[in-house]
């Protein structure tokens, strides 16, 4: 089983203001509840997370080695993260609106181990919550 989710954030700050945020993955690892740790290489678009996930059979942090593959300044975001526990893929697509700009997240999670998809299932969109509150933190806009 694959878990998708898609969702929109209305902010009221120019696009690049959004970009700084979104485009680094250090910030995008810190915003992330189940991202124990994470080492980053200075320069570049990839980071190691180091996850603690809460089921079965898990036991030790997971590394999930992150690169962003595509990269559209100031507009777009793709990164994918691979570990031997699953894959992950997340995309953030910065639109501009009246007012501000829209941010539209995507992530796909598959699993490799039991437990992993039932686990995002129920709490990926909590995740996303997490991002968002991160996000307008970094911004100064409350919800």
């Amino acid at each position: 089983m694959t878990v998708r989710v898609e969702r929109t954030f209305d902010l009221p700050v120019p696009p690049e203001e959004v970009w700084e945020f979104i485009a680094d993955p250090k910030r995008r690892a810190s915003a992330i509840s189940v991202v124990a740790e994470y080492d980053a290489e200075a320069g570049s678009n990839r980071a190691t997370w180091h996850i603690e996930l809460p089921i079965p059979f898990v036991s030790r942090t997971i590394p999930v080695e992150t690169e962003d593959v595509v990269r559209d300044e100031p507009r777009y975001v793709k990164f994918v993260g691979r570990s031997s526990a699953m894959r992950v893929t997340g995309e953030h697509e910065i639109l501009p609106a009246e007012g501000g700009c829209q941010l539209v997240n995507r992530f796909v999670v598959e699993g490799r181990i039991p437990g992993i998809e039932r686990y995002f299932k129920k709490h990926l969109d909590d995740e996303l919550s997490n991002l968002e509150d991160a996000l307008r933190d970094e911004v100064g806009v409350t919800s």
